[in-house]
C-alpha cells in the first residue's frame, strides 16, 4: 500500500527529484572546494595592534591616527 505510493510520487516527480540531487549534490561539491582551497592557502593571517589611538595593521596597510 504505502510502498505503491512512494513508487507513484517517485514516477510522477522522477525529473524534479533527479534535477534537486544534482543542484544539492553541485552546492556540497562547491562548499567543499571552497572550504578546502581556503583551508590550505599559504596567507598571513592580519594582525591588528592598536597603541595610544594609533592603528597599527601588519598585512602592509597602515592607517594611523584614526579615533574609534
Amino acid at each position: 500500500m504505502i510502498l505503491t505510493k512512494i513508487i507513484d510520487f517517485v514516477k510522477a516527480h522522477f525529473y524534479d527529484i533527479i534535477l534537486f540531487i544534482i543542484v544539492a549534490l553541485l552546492v556540497m561539491l562547491s562548499f567543499a572546494t571552497g572550504y578546502i582551497t581556503a583551508k590550505y592557502q599559504s596567507k598571513e593571517p592580519i594582525q591588528i595592534k592598536t597603541s595610544n589611538s594609533k592603528l597599527q595593521v601588519t598585512n602592509n596597510i597602515k592607517i594611523l591616527n584614526t579615533k574609534f
